[in-house]
């Protein structure tokens, strides 16, 4: 198959042809050539106006749903989602049922993908059933294909498992991405724990329940990492979306020490604050939850500084039964894989190579894939997008199975127009 991309400007910081706008001709599923003028007869044309294209994008957090809870989402509808949404690699949380934890658990999801535009790559659990207590066959689960370990919604809170792990997967280079939540402290918890929380009558989630997991975890990682002789230039540790000014803080300084840590934090969170849950509207619900404008400013200055090293959808899908409740019944969680690159887009106030770089290398780096990049003879693994169209995202943009979203009516800057993988065009 023959695909055109026509007058396109490459956003791709490894290409030669980075910031130049070209014609890309693409046969097989092969950049065949990169020229000013290509003008040949193709089974597929894109072109359009103030078009950018980079290498596909890479969400780092994906609840799937699908084996167990396939009504609220299934792999098919999951990755035209992902599609929709520019991504055309997608790691999955180990939540599903049963829980990804086997090798079988593993083949499923990476047998599924071949057919698709999007690459699935299953992260694995830590702990049998997530549930904190006994290790999985984590080295069987890394040759098998996981390409990473969490118990994705439960945060590891045994801290001599999440000690042992570190040092378990050192030696295969091996990554742990923990959610950082003290769970006693966020028990029952309904949204942030502040003002708003009181005077809505709710219980609160603290800021300190996910500063606390974060101190615990950094001093447990400078306590593995100084036990060993021959470091590692990959990050061991990374903690999936961080919500608080405090917590960008703490991995800054992390960093600026020297240990091999990373963060991302899910794109909503720069959009919303925890005022905005006056009216109860239960798509708002989610965890971590809705912080403060000091809160925003933090997570936004931790972009453009580079602590925060991806941006993630988070998305959650979940459906009428599970939303349409009462606020305190209803379910955490959004969907946001076709939103993810509008909301960061529009709110991030970073540059577009920036941005990119927060769903291109920054990702496939912390999962040490290898880094695909435009050139000719490279495989055809990319983004087509316009950043400066605006739009509004409407009901019929949703490619989920689930509709739990807050961002129905909202204006966006930045839209995808088509992704490209395996030869498949989407």
């Amino acid at each position: 198959m023959k695909t055109l991309l026509k007058s396109v400007k490459i956003i791709d910081a490894k290409s030669d042809y980075n910031g130049q706008v070209k014609d890309i001709l693409i046969v097989d599923g092969k950049i065949s050539r990169i020229a000013d003028l290509i003008d040949e007869k193709t089974d597929k044309r894109i072109e359009g106006e103030n078009l950018h294209v980079s290498t596909g994008w890479i969400d780092l957090r994906v609840s799937p749903k699908d084996p167990g809870y396939e009504s609220k989402e299934d792999l098919s509808s999951l990755c035209r989602a992902a599609a929709a949404g520019g991504f055309t690699t997608l790691v999955t949380l180990p939540n599903t049922k049963p829980v990804v934890q086997t090798k079988e658990s593993i083949a499923y999801y990476k047998s599924f993908s071949k057919t698709q535009v999007v690459d699935i790559l299953p992260a694995a659990a830590v702990t049998k059933n997530c549930e904190g207590k006994d290790f999985t066959e984590m080295l069987d689960l890394h040759h098998a294909g996981a390409v990473a370990f969490t118990d994705g919604d439960h945060p590891l809170w045994n801290a001599d498992i999440l000690l042992k792990t570190l040092q378990y997967l050192y030696p295969i280079d091996g990554l742990l991405m923990n959610r950082p939540e003290e769970t006693t402290l966020a028990m029952f918890g309904q949204m942030h724990e502040g003002i708003e929380s009181t005077l809505l009558g709710m219980k609160g989630i603290p800021s300190t329940a996910e500063e606390l997991m974060i101190m615990r975890d950094l001093k447990l990682l400078e306590y593995a990492y100084s036990q060993i002789s021959e470091k590692k230039e990959n990050p061991a540790l990374h903690f999936s979306t961080i919500s608080t000014a405090r917590a960008v803080e703490l991995i800054r300084e992390a960093k600026a020490k020297g240990l091999p840590v990373s963060c991302d934090i899910a794109a909503h969170q720069i959009v919303f604050k925890d005022a905005d849950l006056k009216e109860f509207d239960t798509n708002l619900k989610v965890n971590p939850p809705f912080r403060t404008v000091a809160d925003i400013k933090a997570l936004v200055a931790g972009l453009a500084d580079g602590t925060i090293d991806a941006i993630v959808s988070d998305h959650n899908p979940q459906d009428e039964e599970s939303k349409n409740l009462e606020f305190d019944m209803a379910d955490f969680g959004i969907i946001g894989l076709e939103t993810t690159f509008a909301v960061a887009n529009t709110y991030g106030q970073l540059s577009i190579e920036k941005l990119i770089s927060k769903l291109t290398t920054n990702p496939a780096g912390l999962l040490r894939l290898t880094s695909n990049t435009i050139t000719e003879e490279s495989p055809a693994n990319l983004t087509v997008f316009n950043p400066d169209l605006e739009w509004i995202f409407t009901e019929k943009d949703i490619r989920s199975k689930s509709k739990n979203t807050p961002f129905v009516g909202h204006t966006f800057k930045g839209k995808v127009v088509a992704v490209v993988n395996k030869n498949l065009v989407a």
